[in-house]
């Protein structure tokens, strides 16, 4: 299944996409938050499809997609998860996943405008997978750890640099600004996805490709991801995992190419859907 939110920004109810057209669900889903997730609202879900779907109303084309999980309990993302975009900001591979935390307050709609925060000089881009936990997980074995997926969503893991990196302490502050999480435009559930180690995720920015490259590069994979960081912290349902960037981010460019207002970043990976953002300053609607 590919479960979307659409409508007013905080006010969105739940749908579904089936054959590319979207369609309302909010008859008997109230939303796409830990307590569906929890409660086997998948499960749920797919009952009520296979009874009513021919009864769904349809979504009217045009209509705002938000993320496709409600506000989640945090955002775990993972850092430097592939040699390449290690090495092209002069890091040295790590050899156990870097864990940060991004801010749910920058989560925003997969086609939302992205505000380049008061002060930014450094804002950059970042195409990457991420998971959505199905159930709550503690100390989970690795061969297990697939068994607490609800699905695999797109993530424009957006990135202040000179917060991140020039501003002293943890990474946190320069990557959870306002508008700095766009998820979507889907959540799709594993069954969906043949291999989630070989997908093609890219980004473009302006009409350029920049970053280009596949799954099968993920320095620590799926399982490791989920079982590693659930020795940490435990991880609730609708939580949601940020698996890594390949190269390709303007801190890694020479000379370095950072966002502006009017640029437009385009990105996708494969079975997940595309998204766009337009950058916007701050104070400009």
């Amino acid at each position: 299944m590919k479960l979307i939110r659409f409508g007013e920004a905080g006010k969105e109810k739940p749908g579904v996409c089936i054959q590319e057209r979207n369609y309302d669900v909010s008859g008997f889903i109230q939303d796409y938050n830990e307590a569906f997730f929890e409660s086997g609202g998948i499960a749920h879900l797919q009952s009520m499809l296979s009874r009513y779907e021919n009864m769904l109303p349809l979504i009217p084309e045009g209509s705002r997609l938000g993320a496709p999980v409600s506000r989640p309990s945090k955002i775990v993302c993972i850092g430097l998860n592939y040699i390449d975009h290690a090495r092209e900001t002069k890091a040295t591979p790590p050899t156990e996943p870097v864990i940060f935390m991004k801010s749910t307050t920058a989560i925003i709609g997969p086609f939302d405008d992205v505000v380049i925060p008061r002060g930014s000089e450094k804002s950059d881009w970042e195409v990457e997978l991420a998971i959505v936990i199905g159930k709550k997980a503690s100390y989970v074995k690795e061969e297990e750890a697939l068994d607490y997926v609800a699905g695999y969503l797109l993530h424009n893991d957006i990135s202040e640099r000179a917060f991140q990196l020039e501003r002293g302490g943890t990474w946190d502050k320069g990557k959870g600004c306002d508008t700095f999480a766009p998820l979507g435009p889907w959540l799709v559930t594993p069954d969906e996805i043949p291999d989630i180690h070989n997908l093609r995720l890219w980004l473009s920015l302006n009409g350029k490709m920049v970053q280009d490259g596949n799954t099968n590069n993920l320095i620590f994979n799926i399982p490791h991801l989920i079982s590693y960081t659930s020795q940490f912290m435990t991880l609730l349902p609708g939580d949601v995992i940020s698996t890594g960037t390949p190269a390709g981010v303007g801190l890694g460019m020479n000379p370095q190419v950072f966002l502006q207002p009017g640029d437009v970043m385009e990105l996708g990976i494969e079975g997940l859907g595309i998204s766009r953002q337009k950058t916007i300053a701050y104070g400009k609607d």
